[in-house]
């Protein structure tokens, strides 16, 4: 019988039929799909006519369509709903994967077709875009070792499995440690909690199958309990078992993991001829080199801090005025900090909660993408991999643009955080598609699904990714949507944020999930006010991750990455009451893949452009003008990686920006 992931798709849209796919059709379709993959790499490579683009890079853009299914299909569910057998199958299939692509890229005829085609690149009569793609391709080759020899070609193939089991190993630890911890709560230890707390606390009960209410290490549950819990003691013990992911020694355990992660990475850079594996990373990022990366984070750093050491000086104030003595500890922080808000600011999280709404947050990113960029949003019922996913059709003027998927509610068997992925990217050759898109997030999935302020800007963020692979218009997949600098690729989802905090759009969408009345106009204002509320704290745990990532793939590997940790943050001073957001143990972002390594601050370098992009739309017409909606789109979201994420910044903007706007977007300076 056919393998139901390799056969043609006749689901609507040509979405992958989950309904018709078990774990056990995984390992043969990979198997399958391996070899034909194989077949048509042999075919290029040996192909005994003279390389052309045609015969050797469109011919490298068209292979490969049967891995496309499998690995769309499988590390969708990997990632978002995953089970013992999937865990295991990722674990098998990590070597082979690297193995695989490793093939390819130390593959020497192949090499030696696109290198000829390299040399003689002027000569091609290629359009702008087919020059790019021949561009990155033969850096793809160089980057990978296409053009090592001997022990170090051999060795270059031995790093990239490992760090792809590694990798699999960190991720699946770090779920692991996510899925067994949660903490029982009595009626008692639920008083002085909000509603919705308790709602999601009760929820989660019932998925654990626990006797009652309980907080798990979901983002979306153990952040609210820390900001409400009046009980420092069940808060202590919730903090350190949050920041202990990874860390809990057994099986489990990442520091070493990390630890071999960062001494490979550094190898397989000085293989490559590159001091360190920073070097090597940023080279192709806008940033290029680490000191410029570092200039950042520093100049967002000492106003940060100061913001931070004086906030802490005022909730341990706050904290002594209750009656506990001693220095204010990370568990106290968020606690004291939404007291703080309530008082300065009248905005009290639970009562501005249940104006924010999963489904009509959700209607608000909707609506902007319409009046932005045309874009209507039809529900769609087909198959997908969970009940709690829902999909649209996304079309503009009638005409068919994009599948969307959301996957919003937090659950065991889901990794942390929230994703943006396509399931298949757009492209015109070697046929046109069009995308299918996913967003994933992990919020708490109460009764009326009610979400933070944060879980909001969450929400919009990743529908900004979204845009940006819905979007794309253009030829091959390689650079299609998402595929830029890594630095860059933030700005389209830290950019769309903004649309979040537009008054208007509040007004219209942040309705009582009860009354249906519209927020209180003294309320949105007192939202719009707070906006920057407690910038200090977040600032400093995001920037304290970023520096550390970048110490630690700067010059030799540490031997212990946490005694390297503890000193980079020694040395900034980071003020004793702030966790950094990601401490080593849980870094996914720089351990689970080579995705963020070295490449965390990029959520800061976009951040210094969205501040700048955002207010091109003020200068103008406002947050809808159409005629900065349109370059924003020609420029940016439509082009993929087609160009340098610079050339089509300063084609949307007509000049690079400077960090004051960033800083006073957070309101870490006078406006």
């Amino acid at each position: 019988m056919t393998n139901p992931i390799l056969s043609d798709w006749t689901t609507p849209f040509e979405i992958a039929p989950f309904n018709a796919i078990s774990d056990d059709d995984f390992t043969p379709a990979l198997e399958q799909a391996m070899q034909a993959h194989n077949a048509e790499i042999d075919e290029i490579a040996n192909n005994p006519d003279t390389p052309t683009f045609a015969n050797t890079i469109e011919a490298l853009e068209a292979a490969g369509e049967q891995m496309d299914k499998v690995l769309s299909v499988f590390f969708t569910v990997a990632g978002a709903d995953s089970n013992p057998a999937r865990e295991k199958l990722q674990r098998d299939f990590s070597p082979k994967l690297a193995a695989h692509f490793s093939g390819i890229s130390s593959n020497k005829a192949l090499f030696h077709r696109v290198a000829d085609l390299w040399a003689r690149k002027d000569d091609l009569n290629l359009t702008e875009e087919q020059a790019r793609v021949l561009m990155l391709t033969h850096r793809g080759f160089v980057r990978a070792g296409a053009a090592l020899e001997g022990d170090a070609d051999a060795r270059m193939q031995d790093i990239k499995a490992r760090l792809a089991s590694l990798g699999t190993s960190f991720t699946q630890n770090l779920l692991a440690d996510e899925r067994d911890w949660y903490m029982d709560l009595s009626e008692a230890d639920l008083e002085g909690l909000p509603d919705f707390v308790v709602d999601a606390a009760r929820a989660a009960g019932q998925e654990k199958n626990a006797n009652g209410p309980v907080v798990t290490l979901s983002r979306s549950l153990i952040v609210p309990f820390l900001q409400f819990s009046p009980r420092r003691d069940l808060r202590e013990k919730a903090y350190k078992a949050w920041t202990a992911r990874g860390a809990n020694g057994g099986e489990t355990d990442n520091r070493a993991i990390a630890a071999e992660i960062l001494t490979l990475r550094e190898e397989r850079a000085n293989l490559l001829g590159y001091d360190s594996f920073a070097d090597f990373k940023l080279e192709t990022e806008m940033a290029r080199t680490p000191d410029k990366v570092r200039d950042l984070l520093l100049q967002v750093w000492q106003p940060a801090k100061a913001r931070a050491d004086a906030d802490a000086e005022i909730l341990t104030q706050m904290m002594q005025e209750d009656g506990v003595n001693g220095p204010l500890d990370a568990w106290d922080w968020r606690y004291y900090a939404e007291k703080r808000r309530k008082a300065e600011h009248d905005l009290d999280e639970a009562a501005l909660k249940p104006y924010l709404q999963l489904d009509r947050m959700i209607e608000a990113a909707f609506a902007c993408a319409n009046r932005l960029f045309g874009l209507e949003f039809a529900p769609l019922d087909v198959p997908l991999y969970h009940a709690d996913c829902r999909a649209w059709e996304v079309t503009r003027n009638g005409q068919h643009i994009a599948v969307f998927i959301g996957d919003y509610f937090a659950r065991g068997s889901k990794r942390s955080g929230a994703w943006c992925s396509a399931m298949r990217s757009q492209a015109k050759f070697p046929k046109v598609q069009a995308p299918v898109v996913i967003n994933v997030c992990n919020f708490a999935k109460g009764d009326s699904a009610l979400l933070s302020y944060d879980d909001a800007r969450t929400l919009f963020h990743e529908f900004g990714h979204a845009l940006h692979q819905m979007l794309s218009n253009v030829t091959y997949e390689s650079i299609s949507g998402t595929s830029v600098a890594r630095d860059f690729v933030e700005l389209p989802s830290q950019l769309y944020e903004h649309w979040l905090e537009v008054p208007e759009v509040l007004a219209e969408f942040a309705t009582h999930a009860e009354t249906g009345e519209a927020m209180p106009q003294d309320m949105l204002e007192k939202v719009l006010k707070a906006a920057n509320f407690d910038q200090g704290f977040q600032t400093v745990e995001y920037v304290a991750s970023a520096l550390v990532d970048l110490a630690f793939h700067e010059g030799a590997a540490p031997a212990d990455p946490m005694v390297k940790q503890a000193e980079v943050l020694a040395e900034i001073g980071m003020p004793r009451a702030i966790g950094m957001r990601h401490a080593t143990p849980h870094f996914a972002h720089v351990f689970a893949g080579d995705g963020y390594s070295a490449g965390y601050y990029s959520y800061m370098w976009s951040e210094v452009m969205d501040a700048d992009a955002f207010a091109a739309f003020e200068e103008a017409g406002g947050a809808f003008d159409p005629e900065r909606a349109k370059a924003l789109e020609e420029n940016i979201l439509s082009t993929g990686g087609s160009r340098e994420a610079e050339d089509l910044y300063l084609a949307f903007r007509g000049r690079l920006p400077g960090v004051e706007a960033l800083l006073k977007g957070r309101g870490l300076i006078a406006a």
